[in-house]
């Protein structure tokens, strides 16, 4: 619930929430329908692999896939793996990709998927990307996404925000990779190693060597920490936009 994109106004923009994922969809109409679809079909797969083998939805350790797992369970162990943390910190990325990709499959040009901060997106025009760390100021920390072909993953973890498992105290830990999965699982790991100001350049140290990450952003106590190319630019804050606070 920390990245929110303002839908531009040609496009479609829909809530839909499917058990625990809780997403924002921006594209143009008949583009929807297909990443619920894809959304359906993925979690039908996580949710069945997860009855055979349960421990891969409680480890935080790192896990390997038989041949056999489904694409979503292989792409989620993958990406956690590459930061030595458990698949799940993956999951509502890899869950974004998957239905992007399905959205692009199907003639999108535009698409944006914000599952609950974890943001894939593909688009044909400049796009900003808020930045939300828990404060109502009038401007906050934008990234501006120039027009790209192809998907790119925007995701943000926090020690203070949202439910999920963070051991970290970063306001946002945003994490910039073609890779989704990878974005999610590596901003979760960042977000866990920054606990103070001090810690901000080893918790970036965990990315060293992990592919294809391209930019990370660290907002702490007022600090803000960056590594590699963040595009960022101030945006007025539009809390109305960020998923996890829609009713």
């Amino acid at each position: 619930m920390h990245n929110y994109c303002a839908p531009q106004s040609k496009h479609a923009r829909e809530r839909f929430q499917l058990k625990e994922t809780i997403v924002t969809i921006s594209s143009e109409e008949q583009y929807i329908p297909v990443a619920k679809r894809a959304i359906e079909s993925c979690r039908r797969d996580l949710e069945r692999f997860i009855r055979l083998d349960p421990f891969f939805a409680s480890t935080l350790d790192e896990y390997h896939c038989q041949k056999n797992a489904p694409e979503i369970a292989a792409r989620m162990a993958d990406a956690g793996s590459a930061v030595g943390i458990g698949p799940m910190s993956a999951v509502a990325g890899t869950i974004a990709a998957i239905a992007v990709e399905a959205m692009v499959d199907a003639g999108a040009t535009y698409a944006i998927l914000d599952n609950g901060g974890d943001i894939a997106l593909v688009n044909d025009e400049t796009v900003i990307v808020g930045i939300y760390a828990g404060r109502t100021d009038d401007v906050s920390i934008g990234l501006e996404i120039d027009p790209r072909e192809s998907i790119l993953g925007i995701c943000t973890s926090s020690g203070k925000i949202g439910h999920s498992i963070s051991f970290g105290n970063a306001d946002a830990a945003t994490i910039l990779s073609s890779d989704v999965s990878l974005a999610d699982a590596a901003s979760t790991a960042v977000g866990n190693a920054a606990i103070d100001i001090a810690s901000i350049k080893d918790a970036f140290s965990i990315l060293k060597g992990v592919e294809p990450i391209t930019g990370g952003l660290i907002l702490l106590d007022g600090y803000v920490g960056m590594y590699g190319r963040v595009p960022v630019v101030e945006a007025p804050q539009r809390v109305e936009y960020i998923t996890g606070a829609l009713g």
